[in-house]
């Protein structure tokens, strides 16, 4: 289960399963069906994978619930983490400070609402892919992960943008997507800065009035 914001809900289950360690095929969505209720509201998406599809983390998803306030949301365990190989950070601090702003005129919710969060994903030549919202973070992250496999463009993801405070789920996602560059506007956890260092990940926080800090 997983509480969201309505919309993008097939990219939020193919990031979230993929994130997760559950089905890692990156030319192939699952077969997933999108079920509303009586309320005409989207509740529900049944999604089909063949038990030999099935990954690592599929034995830890019967323990696992995503709520809206990032942190561990009852996984059981975090093993056996995959990534791809990254590269180093090509960009400068003003580059990074142009990636906000152009991730803040996509994100209508935030202006409807003051109260969603942004991911932005940009590729090593500082080009915006994409930008999610959603109360939650980590939804936002799976949206964004999810959008990029529909789009085939999730190799060329270099760094991930984020609205809000950078929780170790979310530096733990970034690393199974093969995504190596996490900033954010806010603080990072003292939990994602080390998985950030022991992953090889670049982390930057605070990027915010022509000024940021460089974790890892």
């Amino acid at each position: 289960m997983t509480m969201q914001s309505p919309g993008n809900e097939l990219e939020l289950v193919r990031g979230l399963l993929f994130s997760e360690d559950i089905y890692r095929n990156q030319k192939i969505a699952p077969e997933m069906e999108l079920h509303f209720n009586e309320k005409a509201q989207r509740s529900l998406v049944k999604v089909t994978i063949q038990k030999d599809e099935l990954k690592e983390g599929f034995s830890n998803s019967a323990q696992l619930l995503s709520v809206s306030s990032c942190g561990i949301c009852g996984r059981t365990e975090m093993k056996n983490l995959t990534g791809d190989p990254f590269a180093e950070a090509a960009f400068s601090s003003t580059d990074l400070h142009s990636y906000f702003s152009s991730m803040r005129h996509h994100q209508q919710l935030f202006d409807e609402t003051g109260g969603c969060h942004g991911i932005g994903a940009f590729d090593r030549n500082g080009k915006l892919l994409l930008v999610r919202e959603d109360i939650g973070r980590h939804n936002a992250v799976d949206k964004v992960i999810g959008a990029l496999l529909d789009s085939g463009e999730l190799k060329t993801a270099h760094v991930l943008t984020v609205s809000g405070r950078v929780s170790f789920e979310i530096i733990a996602k970034a690393f199974m997507a093969g995504i190596p560059v996490m900033a954010s506007v806010s603080a990072p956890s003292s939990l994602a800065v080390d998985l950030a260092k022991e992953f090889g990940m670049k982390l930057i926080g605070f990027c915010r009035e022509d000024r940021l800090t460089v974790y890892s």
